[in-house]
C-alpha cells in the first residue's frame, strides 16, 4: 500500500512538472519581458558605452516573426516549435538614428543600421519632461511672464510636434506651448497665447523665441472638471451597479492568450502599437472547426489636424502613434470606473530612454458586457399562442485608455458571439482652446477658426 502510494505521489508530480513546463512555453507574440527588455539594454550598452556616447532608447519592441512560422507554431504540440524571440530597437547614439535588430536567445545583434532618410523615432517622455522645463529658466521667457503680470510659478508647459514640410535637412525640434495652474488643474483653457519657444532636442535648448502678446489669458472660472468642484446642473449624483458572475467570467486567460465562446485570440503590446490583438478565430459549429477572423489587429495611427492656419496652430498636426507612442501614451485604468467590477486586467512592460523596464499597471482590462438584445421575436398571429423570445447579447471586450496631451482615447476591441470583432474608439478628455477678443459670435470681425466655447 505504501509503495502504491509512493508511486502514485511520483507520477503525480510528474504530470504537474510536465503541465508546469507547458504553461511556461511562450508564445511567440508575447510582448517583451521585463528581463527581456533589460536584455537589450545591456547588450546595446555593451556595444556603445554611455561613459562614451551619448545614448537613448527611442523604441524597444518585439521583431514580429514570419508569420508562416507563427501559424506552424499555433498548430504543433506546446514546445514542439520553438521561434527565436528577437527585438527590434530604435535608438539615438550620438545624435544618430541606429535601427538594431537583436536575438534575444543569443543574446547577440544581428544588425545595427544608421537611418539616413526623413522622420525622426517616437519621442522619449524623458526628453519632453526635459524640454517643457526649459523656458521656466530662459530670460526672454521670463520677461514675457512679468509683462502679461503672471506668476511664474504657476506656469507649466508642454510639448508639441511641429511635422515636417518638405525640407530636405530637418532637425528634431519641438514646439513648446506654456499654460496657467492658477486656481485651476485645467490647464489647457488658460494658454499663454502668441508666444513661439523652438526647442533643438539634440542640443536640448531653446533655439528661437517670439513674442507677439496680444491676447489676455483667459480667466479660470468654472473651468475645473473635477467631479468634486462639480456644481448643479453639472455633476449630478447617479446611483451605483453591481455586478455578479455566480459563475465566474465566462472567459480565461493564459498568459496573453485568450479564449472565451466559440473565439481564442491573443493579446500584445507595443510602445508604438499599443495593445495588439493576434490569431483571433472563431470555431464554427457547423463545420467543426475553427475559422481565422484576424491574423494582427492594431491602431496604426491617430492623425489630429487642427486646420487652423493662425501662427499658434497651424503646426498642430500630431500622428499619436507615431510622434508619442500609443503604448508608451497608454495609462493605468481605474477599476470600477474605467472597467467593470467584473474586469480582469492585464499588466506589461513599457520601456523608458535610458532601456530600463517600467511596469504598468492595469494597461489593459478584459471583460463581458451584457445588456443588449442579440435577437427577438414576438409572435402573435398564431391563434390561442404567443411566442416570446429574446435573447441577451454578450460580447467580450479588451479595452485600453491612450492619453496624449488633453485627449484621452478609449480603445475597446469587441468580440462577438456571431462571429464579428467591433473595434472602436471613444473620444475624450478636455478641449484645447486659443483666447480671442469676443464674448460674443456677433462680436468675431475677422476670420477666425474654430468654435467660440465659453466668453
Amino acid at each position: 500500500m505504501a509503495s502504491t502510494m509512493k508511486l502514485m505521489l511520483i507520477s503525480m508530480l510528474a504530470f504537474l512538472s510536465i503541465q508546469g513546463v507547458f504553461s511556461a512555453v511562450q508564445h511567440p507574440l508575447d510582448p517583451l519581458t521585463k528581463d527581456e527588455i533589460t536584455t537589450v539594454q545591456t547588450i546595446v550598452r555593451a556595444k556603445y558605452p554611455t561613459s562614451k556616447n551619448t545614448l537613448t532608447f527611442h523604441y524597444i519592441g518585439l521583431d514580429d516573426p514570419d508569420k508562416t512560422s507563427v501559424l506552424t507554431w499555433e498548430h504543433s504540440n506546446p514546445g514542439a516549435i520553438t521561434i527565436p524571440r528577437k527585438s527590434f530597437v530604435i535608438a539615438i547614439i550620438n545624435t544618430q538614428t541606429h535601427e538594431i535588430l537583436i536575438d534575444l536567445t543569443l543574446k547577440l545583434i544581428l544588425s545595427d543600421k544608421i537611418h539616413t532618410g526623413h522622420g525622426f523615432p517616437t519621442l522619449s517622455v524623458e526628453e519632453q519632461s526635459a524640454a517643457i522645463l526649459l523656458p521656466l529658466s530662459y530670460e526672454p521667457f521670463k520677461e514675457s511672464i512679468k509683462k502679461r503680470g503672471l506668476n511664474l510659478s504657476e506656469v507649466v508647459c508642454s510639448s508639441f510636434t511641429i511635422g515636417w514640410y518638405g525640407e530636405t535637412k530637418s532637425k528634431r525640434s519641438l514646439r513648446i506651448d506654456c499654460f496657467m495652474k492658477e486656481t485651476t488643474v485645467n490647464i489647457y483653457v488658460r494658454p499663454i497665447s502668441e508666444l513661439f519657444i523652438l526647442v533643438d532636442l539634440d542640443l536640448m535648448k531653446i533655439v528661437e523665441y517670439h513674442d507677439r502678446a496680444t491676447h489676455p489669458v483667459p480667466t479660470a472660472d468654472n473651468t475645473d472638471y473635477r467631479l468634486s468642484n462639480q456644481k448643479p446642473p453639472f455633476g449630478p449624483k447617479q446611483h451605483s451597479l453591481a455586478t455578479h458572475q455566480p459563475q465566474g467570467p465566462g472567459f480565461q486567460i493564459n498568459g496573453h492568450s485568450i479564449s472565451w465562446a466559440n473565439w481564442k485570440f491573443h493579446i500584445g503590446f507595443d510602445s508604438r502599437a499599443g495593445v495588439v490583438l493576434s490569431l483571433a478565430s472563431i470555431y464554427d459549429l457547423e463545420k467543426h472547426k475553427s475559422r481565422r477572423v484576424m491574423y494582427r489587429g492594431y491602431i496604426s495611427e491617430l492623425f489630429v489636424p487642427y486646420q487652423d492656419p493662425s501662427e499658434d496652430w497651424y503646426f498642430k498636426t500630431f500622428f499619436d502613434a507615431g510622434e508619442f507612442g500609443f503604448g508608451l501614451s497608454t495609462v493605468s485604468m481605474q477599476p470600477n470606473r474605467d472597467c467593470p467590477s467584473h474586469a480582469q486586467f492585464l499588466d506589461v512592460f513599457v520601456h523608458t530612454a535610458d532601456g530600463s523596464p517600467s511596469l504598468l499597471k492595469n494597461a489593459v482590462c478584459v471583460f463581458e458586457k451584457y445588456g443588449d438584445i442579440m435577437w427577438r421575436h414576438t409572435e402573435t398571429g398564431i391563434p390561442n399562442v404567443t411566442v416570446l423570445e429574446s435573447r441577451t447579447e454578450v460580447n467580450l471586450v479588451v479595452r485600453s485608455v491612450v492619453t496624449v496631451g488633453n485627449y484621452d482615447n478609449i480603445i475597446d476591441w469587441e468580440f462577438k458571439a456571431s462571429g464579428s470583432i467591433k473595434p472602436s474608439i471613444a473620444l475624450s478628455g478636455i478641449l484645447e482652446i486659443k483666447p480671442v477678443d469676443a464674448k460674443h459670435k456677433s462680436e468675431i470681425r475677422k476670420d477666425e477658426h474654430g468654435t467660440l466655447v465659453s466668453a
